[in-house]
């Protein structure tokens, strides 16, 4: 099939998850309350995104990898993920992850789930042992766009991102079309060049196949 996309990013939390999935990992270690704490001063605007992430990410501070990934497995997604992911690469794209969540929750979604790679937040921890408070935690998702258009040598405009927020709708003018999946955002929406809401990934592959790079329009 002789399609102009080469490369597909997507985000994680909200789009393949039912919901943030750092709801689930606060549920599992009984930090719910300080959960919606968190996400209700980030919707005020008075805490921003960096900060914002650096203290989701203090949920899980002092509980191993394993116990966090436990979480995790158990997060309610969509369906399809996989079997979508190999429809994508038959058609010759690559798939890759552009969240903003640690590198261990990317490497299991990509080992899961049959992604090609995972963009890394800076200032995330990686190693073993116990999780420590996180520090300089910088959100950057054009910088992981930058990552992975280097690492599988492909333009930005052939590359189709999927997301539901607004770090997502702020890509969607740096890459050829942007897609709101499961957005609850009107702005996101708005920003998109498609929207689709379903539960299952396989409602992207539709998209995929008629949209054209901006471009190209």
């Amino acid at each position: 099939m002789n399609l102009p996309w080469r490369l597909l990013t997507v985000d994680i939390d909200g789009t393949l998850t039912r919901g943030h999935g750092w709801q689930y990992i606060a549920d599992g270690f009984g930090r719910r309350e300080e959960y919606e704490t968190i996400m209700e001063e980030f919707r005020g605007g008075g805490v921003s995104e960096d900060r914002h992430l650096e203290r989701l990410l203090a949920l899980a501070a002092g509980h191993t990898v394993e116990e966090v990934l436990a979480r995790v497995a158990a997060t309610p997604r969509i369906a399809g993920i996989r079997e979508t992911n190999d429809r994508l690469h038959a058609w010759g794209i690559r798939v890759a992850l552009l969240s903003h969540n640690p590198p261990y929750v990317g490497r299991w979604y990509a080992e899961t789930f049959g992604f090609d790679a995972f963009a890394v937040m800076p200032g995330t921890y990686d190693g073993p042992g116990p999780l420590p408070m996180p520090a300089g935690v910088r959100a950057d998702k054009p910088g992981g766009l930058r990552e992975m258009t280097e690492r599988f040598r492909v333009s930005a405009g052939h590359v189709l991102h999927v997301g539901d927020g607004a770090a997502d709708s702020a890509l969607f003018p740096r890459v050829g079309g942007g897609v709101a999946f499961n957005s609850r955002r009107d702005d996101v929406r708005a920003a998109a060049d498609a929207v689709v809401d379903a539960d299952d990934w396989s409602a992207i592959l539709p998209v995929v196949r008629r949209l054209r790079p901006r471009a190209e329009r």
